[in-house]
């Protein structure tokens, strides 16, 4: 174990490795997103591949020092290509007692772990439960162990500053960044201009700026470090790149969808956690006409989107998985309606309340039948921080040339972590077809007339001469629109609706298989679960093991060939955040028997956990 000691030391000597995980805890007031994100920004700018995973406490403010109060920010960065944040951590910097214990487990043995020594005193030692000072009891033995006076050596750097004792406090964590920094061969250039850019209170950004400086040079001081580490740059392909976070990347591709099809974008939400950002950054782009609304609730959220639909826009909202239950009966007027609206389901963990900062995919059969009667609408589900992006554009795209509400299913995780993300050009987006019409034929306006392939009614603005028309929540009568209680013409109704839904099948990519096209095991994902099954495919392919994948975007209708894919395969293993919600669908739809494999920690899968599944099907 390792404490503080500043004598002047020999050159410290660099090793090469291809990959380090990091995690950063402590309180939410400790910086801990700030300091996870500043590292992030800094490994994105350096060029490598990275991942990260947030992890946020429910509670708005738990008390400081406390088990249920703990932040936390897992990344990972590498000079290969990486799907997650890693299964375990190589390094655990912690900033107080609770941190440690909730997060040590998750630390590999021999891992290096930071502490701020000063933090582990009686009483916080006892609000996280220890009944000894792991620092001191040779609990810690099996780590490579740094306890660090980060606090003290804080206050002695910002001495002269004019900091409050508070504010000089508040710097802690840049401190530790400038230790991580040394040690991992980092640039302050980036965390510079975010200070000086970012931060209004100039003292404060001169505070945290010394803070920085001073953590890098106690570790270039210290004897403690003796090794640093350097981490190359990946290969990416050529193309400008930035670092986004998937609610971004989200409202970015909402906007392209917009501009792609020529109608103004409305988005109507209430604030519901992890879904709340979505609202937030779809705020800054009003330049392109982008209007936001924040409803007084879940239920006005979705009806003034349907509003904004039949007024001609490209109607957006979002929620998780409670809110998306509010929202039902209002998507069901959408489906009878046959306005476009995408409706953004970010997924947490529940039921009811649950843990709404912890992540899950157990809203898949809400969003196919969370609703009254027979109302079928399209699901799609994003994959990725990046992959938001394109699933909004698609989401939209389904929306508007088929006249339909459409559920996108992304999560807490995909929400919150990062990952570099190439721009596409403008050039390969597609555009997006509207059916609107100007002009009633024959001198009145049908508004169930439908388009002969997509079964779409036509799309016609209010307050357009001619074109008049009522629509609500009743049953529409087949072509003219009017009222209707005829069992026949419901009948026929129900039945072209449901068509209409399964002829997006026709209209969509057929399902891909990554690796052999038949064989002894499919894994079959969607969501979130796309990182952690790539983790370990490549780790079972690199062992000699033959493992195929398809990984799902459209959840509703599926690919047409899917049945034909998975029949190919002797077991299909379905890796899923709940309790097997997309394995009774594919039971139910193609009279296979699949394997479930189920997780409702909270937490992503660990590709170790896929992969351990693999190796048990395989010795069948």
């Amino acid at each position: 174990m390792a404490t503080e000691s500043m004598e002047t030391q020999p050159p410290q000597h660099v090793e090469t490795v291809e990959r380090v995980v990091v995690r950063f805890a402590g309180d939410s007031g400790d910086g801990i997103q700030l300091t996870g994100n500043q590292f992030t920004t800094t490994a994105a700018v350096a060029g490598n591949d990275l991942a990260t995973l947030p992890d946020f406490p429910a509670e708005i403010r738990a008390p400081a020092g406390t088990l249920p109060g703990v932040s936390g920010f897992q990344m990972s960065f590498s000079s290969f290509d990486i799907h997650t944040a890693g299964d375990q951590a190589d390094v655990l910097v912690a900033f107080n007692p609770a941190a440690l214990k909730v997060n040590l487990r998750d630390l590999r043995p021999n891992g290096m772990l930071v502490l701020n020594q000063d933090a582990f005193s009686g009483k916080n030692l006892e609000k996280a439960g220890y009944t000894s000072n792991p620092i001191e009891d040779g609990s810690l033995d099996g780590y490579q162990t740094f306890a660090i006076p980060v606090t003290t050596l804080t206050r002695k750097a910002l001495h002269d500053k004019g900091l409050s004792s508070r504010d000089v406090d508040r710097c802690k964590n840049f401190f530790v960044l400038g230790l991580l920094f040394h040690l991992y061969q980092r640039s302050d250039e980036t965390t510079v201009r975010w200070l000086s850019k970012h931060l209004k209170r100039k003292d404060l950004a001169d505070g945290n700026l010394t803070a920085l400086k001073a953590g890098r040079a106690y570790g270039e001081a210290t004897e403690a470090f003796q090794v640093t580490y350097q981490v190359e740059p990946a290969p990416f392909e050529p193309g400008v790149y930035r670092n986004v976070m998937g609610n971004s990347a989200l409202a970015l591709g909402l906007v392209a969808a917009s501009l792609r099809s020529g109608r103004p974008l409305v988005f109507s939400g209430y604030p519901i956690t992890p879904a709340s950002t979505v609202l937030h950054e779809l705020a800054r782009y009003k330049e392109y006409g982008v209007v936001t609304l924040q409803s007084e609730d879940e239920i006005a959220a979705m009806t003034s989107s349907l509003g904004a639909a039949f007024g001609g826009a490209l109607a957006v909202t979002a929620t998780s998985g409670p809110g998306l239950a509010l929202k039902g009966e209002a998507m069901g007027l959408g489906v009878m309606t046959e306005l476009p609206v995408v409706i953004c389901d970010i997924q947490r963990a529940g039921p009811s309340t649950g843990m709404p900062t912890k992540v899950e995919q157990a809203d898949l059969l809400q969003a196919m039948w969370g609703r009254h009667g027979e109302a079928p609408m399209p699901i799609v589900a994003c994959s990725s921080p990046g992959d938001c992006f394109m699933t909004a554009l698609e989401a939209a795209r389904i929306a508007l040339k088929y006249m339909v509400p459409v559920i996108l299913l992304s999560d807490g995780y995909i929400a919150s972590a990062s990952e570099p993300w190439k721009l596409p050009d403008e050039s390969e987006l597609p555009r997006i077809p509207v059916n609107l019409i100007t002009a009633a034929n024959n001198g009145e306006y049908m508004p169930y007339k439908r388009d002969s392939k997509t079964l779409a009614r036509s799309w016609a603005l209010p307050g357009t001469p001619g074109l008049e028309h009522r629509i609500g929540g009743i049953e529409k009568e087949d072509v003219t629109g009017d009222v209707s209680y005829d069992p026949q013409n419901h009948q026929r109704m129900t039945t072209i609706r449901q068509e209409k839904i399964n002829g997006i099948a026709n209209d969509i990519p057929e399902a891909e298989v990554d690796g052999p096209a038949s064989g002894r095991l499919l894994i079959l994902g969607w969501g979130s679960t796309r990182g952690p099954i790539a983790g370990a495919i490549r780790r079972k392919r690199t062992e000699g093991k033959q493992v195929s994948w398809v990984h799902l975007r459209h959840l509703n209708p599926f690919p047409r060939n899917l049945g034909d894919v998975l029949r190919k395969f002797e077991r299909v293993l379905i890796p899923e955040m709940n309790m097997g919600q997309l394995e009774k669908l594919i039971r139910m739809d193609f009279l296979i028997e699949p394997v479930g494999l189920h997780k409702v920690q909270g937490k992503p899968f660990l590709s170790q956990e896929i992969a351990e599944k693999i190796d048990e099907l395989l010795e069948v």
